[in-house]
């Protein structure tokens, strides 16, 4: 059941996409990614942005296929997709508009984590600490908390979808361990959700990476950072073996990510916390890694410097699933792994924005694979 899911998911999101894809003459001036100068635009002509269409459609499909089969989990499906409506929604909505706040956004995702905690009963009823948990015993406080907390990562999934394939493969590997965990927990409910997505998430992916034909967007974003937040959400609320850190560790790069941005915003460079900028761990890594596609102008070599950023970012967010898959019933484990993940990120980010960067990551960013493609002025500068 869980191979068909998986297929139906994919092949339903992989057609719909491709359909979005050439298309895209037709509906160009509305869905398609016109600001090409903006700090966080790194592709070169305008591309459809509603990639989360066809991850929704194939959603869709597969929980079709998942009520058909086993008529049980219909009434968590319906509530599940109802509760996501307000966050795919208002990221669409931006998508075709670029006219919705990013507070509008941040309120549509709120009202979805508070459906998600009044239809599925997805609250945060624990974290481990006893005073905490007597507070969470609170039904209101402990939806409060899910509320925080979803907002909170879908729009931290949103912060790092800067690059072809980046939000999208981290998203696949979120949930792959959110199933792996749920699987050894026998939650088939949360295994057969994640896979459901993993499989549409997938279906796009072939089209956004690496030749970056469609974006994923802001309505695929906050969709996929949804179902994350909330599927972690239900594993440790109906789980009691399960850490009820191992979501935050399985979730730490976009949520570590997002700190820092706010931090390095308001406190270093004394901005608006809202205010976008151009100095993501993503970017640097685009601007000071990539170096040997600076100055070009061909755009199958920008395309290429800029899908050669998302792997560094892949094997970042899996150093944090991994521990999580050995260790999802120890707390202390959890806790060290995030701290150490946190020091990594930090450390990293300050070698590479101070020109220091690892010389492992430096050799490995040399354009030996793109040579054939590379101008001969463009050669000489690496």
């Amino acid at each position: 059941m869980i191979a068909v899911l998986l297929i139906v998911g994919f092949g339903v999101s992989l057609v719909a996409t491709l359909y979005a894809v050439r298309s895209a003459r037709g509906h160009a001036h509305i869905t398609g990614d016109h600001d090409l100068s903006g700090p966080q635009k790194f592709h070169h002509r305008p591309v459809p942005r509603i990639g989360g269409l066809g991850i929704f459609v194939g959603f869709l499909a597969s929980a079709v296929v998942l009520a058909w089969r086993q008529p049980d989990h219909r009434q968590s499906l319906l509530f599940i997709v109802l509760s996501a409506l307000p966050a795919l929604a208002s990221g669409l909505l931006e998508d075709l508009t670029k006219r919705v706040s990013a507070s509008k956004r941040l309120v549509a995702t709120a009202v979805s984590a508070a459906l998600g905690a009044w239809l599925l009963d997805a609250a945060v009823s624990r974290i481990g600490v006893p005073w905490v948990d007597s507070l969470l015993a609170v039904p209101l406080v402990a939806a409060a908390f899910a509320v925080f907390a979803v907002s909170g990562v879908a729009n931290s999934v949103n912060i790092i979808d800067g690059m072809n394939g980046l939000a999208s493969m981290c998203a696949v590997l979120m949930l792959a361990g959110l199933g792996y965990v749920a699987n050894e927990a026998g939650d088939a409910l949360i295994v057969a959700i994640a896979v459901m997505t993993i499989g549409a998430t997938l279906g796009f992916f072939l089209w956004n990476y690496p030749n970056g034909l469609i974006f994923l967007g802001d309505g695929g974003a906050y969709f996929l950072g949804f179902i994350v937040a909330e599927l972690g959400i239900l594993l440790v609320h109906r789980n009691p073996e399960v850490s009820p850190f191992c979501p935050l560790l399985l979730c730490a790069y976009p949520i570590v990510e997002t700190v820092f941005s706010m931090y390095r915003r308001k406190v270093v460079r004394g901005r608006a916390v809202a205010m976008p900028d151009g100095i993501h761990l993503h970017s640097l890594i685009y601007r000071r890694l990539m170096r040997w596609a600076i100055g070009s102008k061909d755009a199958a070599i920008l395309t290429r410097r800029n899908s050669a950023t998302a792997p560094y970012l892949w094997i970042l967010c899996a150093s944090c699933v991994v521990p999580a898959l050995f260790w999802w019933d120890s707390t202390p484990v959890m806790l060290v792994s995030f701290a150490v993940f946190c020091g990594l990120y930090v450390r990293l980010y300050a070698r590479i924005v101070r020109f220091r960067t690892p010389r492992v990551l430096v050799r490995s960013a040399q354009p030996e694979i793109y040579a054939d493609v590379l101008p001969d002025s463009t050669k000489r500068r690496t």
